[in-house]
């Protein structure tokens, strides 16, 4: 299994209009796709804006491929999404998952 990361930070008053996007957009299309397990939305107040840590966990590589193409680590952010950030990362960072038991 594969943990993929990416941060972005919302303009302030944005946060809550972001995870609806989340929600009602992004997750259900990755839900459709073929080896995507679970997502995780972290989130944390930090000057100018909110923080968020998207995690996504997936199947396999190929799996993300499918998703993103074939340089997998290109971040994948619609441009409704963008345009609510103040910044965000263009590059993802993936994990391979070790463990998932304490």
């Amino acid at each position: 299994m594969i943990s993929r990361h990416w941060k972005g930070t919302t303009k302030p008053g944005c946060a809550d209009r972001y995870v609806e996007h989340l929600k009602t957009r992004t997750l259900p299309e990755l839900a459709a796709l073929p080896g995507f397990v679970s997502a995780s939305i972290l989130k944390r107040e930090i000057a100018g804006g909110t923080e968020f840590q998207v995690v996504t966990l997936w199947e396999s590589i190929e799996s993300i491929r499918r998703f993103a193409g074939e340089d997998v680590e290109v971040a994948v952010v619609p441009p409704e999404a963008a345009r609510m950030m103040v910044s965000y990362d263009r590059r993802v960072v993936h994990y391979d998952v070790v463990d998932t038991a304490i």
